[in-house]
């Protein structure tokens, strides 16, 4: 399903896909060949951006 519908959309619209593994550890978790096809396609042409730093729930909990 995730193949047809990042086929259907080849770059007419944004995916936003959130995680809290690193990229490259997303291939050796989902060892499945369907799920590296399903992964190649979400990756090529991305943008990736990791945040670094203390989860802003984990800061604003200690503020309370």
């Amino acid at each position: 399903m995730a193949c047809q519908l990042r086929s259907t959309l080849p770059g007419s619209r944004s995916t936003l896909i959130t995680s809290q593994m690193p990229v490259s550890q997303w291939y050796n978790t989902l060892a499945d060949p369907l799920a590296d096809a399903i992964l190649d396609r979400l990756v090529h042409n991305a943008y990736e951006l990791e945040l670094r730093g203390e989860s802003m729930r984990k800061l604003m909990t200690k503020l309370d």
